[in-house]
């Protein structure tokens, strides 16, 4: 895991400290949840791959109170049963301007910016991550949006970028060892 340096001078709050006050964690599709390449047949449908993990991090951030949703340029029915097989109820997509699609999320949620995490990859999400009290890119992210985000994995898109985000915020919160805990069935978790 590593984080974006900080702007803004040494008042700027950590991403640890970013990452305690999130209540809605949400998520772009090609280049975050899957590695960016689509896959389309002859007939014109439209393959996309995800990884196993970063849908197992979705669940644990939701089981840690940390609500879930999806916000994507592009229109797919498979993101659609990709959000219903993981209980994401908020999916907003074809949304070209993606600050009205984060703004209709945030208000439907009732949470404040400052409670609102969002993770992309390229220049259609920057309004977004310069908008949100928690911005996240993953590794192959462009530049500019490895450079407006709080926070940046380890990881690329696609391949477990979701899942390392995950457990920074359940760390952060304080939450991954009751999680892992109650996961392995193990008591204490400490």
């Amino acid at each position: 895991m590593s984080s974006a340096p900080a702007t803004g001078g040494s008042t700027e709050r950590t991403p640890e400290q970013r990452a305690t006050e999130l209540r809605l964690m949400i998520f772009d599709v090609d280049g975050v949840l899957t590695d960016g390449r689509l896959h389309i047949g002859a007939q014109g449908e439209m393959f996309k791959i995800f990884h196993v993990r970063d849908g197992h991090g979705i669940k644990l951030l939701q089981a840690g109170g940390v609500r879930c949703a999806i916000l994507s340029a592009r229109r797919s029915e498979v993101v659609n049963v990709r959000a219903r097989e993981l209980g994401i109820e908020h999916v907003q997509q074809g949304a070209q301007d993606k600050t009205s699609g984060y703004v209709a999320l945030r208000d439907a949620l009732g949470v404040a910016d400052a409670q609102c995490g969002f993770i992309g990859d390229d220049w259609p999400d920057l309004p977004v991550l310069r908008r949100v009290g928690f911005a996240a890119s993953v590794a192959d992210g462009t530049p500019e949006a490895r450079e407006a985000a709080h926070w940046v994995s380890s990881r690329n898109g696609g391949h477990g970028a979701v899942r390392e985000l995950a457990e920074f915020v359940l760390r952060a919160q304080g939450r991954f060892a009751a999680l892992l805990a109650q996961e392995t069935g193990e008591a204490g978790g400490a």
